[in-house]
């Protein structure tokens, strides 16, 4: 049985396409990961019933949650390549700086992975330059509520980076 394109598929992704990825990098930290969740974004959009009308929100929060997924199953990796990169920051102030800012952006990935997914998504898409009201209309929560949520998941991050800190 064929399955046919959607005919606003190529619509959708011209207007869509920078949003998904700029989500999915703000999570990740590498634009070229993001573009790889973006497709695959784009991919279940295409197969998905979801209205044109309400493609930006739905394509946002599929960023988000494949990108988070990413970040939840590469954690091992994570783990073995800062161990491997601390090993090289004693060659030049330079690279070691480099290597701090990795170490505490992969710090923060991780910490972020933990969050509850409403919260991270919330805090995602917010950061990634949506409005309350867009966060709100994408996770389907009242626009009321997606202040709270934010300044929640921003509590519940800083708390895991300073246990994980103080655990270090």
């Amino acid at each position: 049985m064929a399955t046919s394109v959607r005919p606003d598929l190529e619509d959708v992704f011209r207007r869509e396409y920078s949003r998904v990825v700029g989500v999915a990098a703000r999570v990740l930290g590498s634009r070229d990961q993001a573009e790889d969740v973006a497709q695959e974004v784009f991919l279940s959009f295409g197969r998905s019933r979801v209205p044109a009308g309400e493609a930006g929100g739905w394509l946002s929060v599929a960023a988000a949650h494949t990108a988070l997924n990413l970040i939840r199953s590469g954690r091992r990796r994570a783990s073995r390549e800062e161990t491997v990169a601390a090993a090289d920051t004693a060659v030049v102030p330079d690279v070691a700086d480099t290597v701090l800012t990795r170490e505490e952006r992969s710090r923060v990935r991780a910490a972020l992975a933990t969050l509850p997914r409403t919260q991270a998504v919330a805090l995602v898409l917010r950061h990634s330059g949506l409005s309350y009201a867009e966060v709100a209309a994408a996770l389907d929560l009242s626009p009321g509520s997606i202040g709270t949520t934010v300044r929640r998941a921003e509590a519940a991050l800083r708390e895991e980076l300073n246990r994980h800190a103080s655990s270090d």
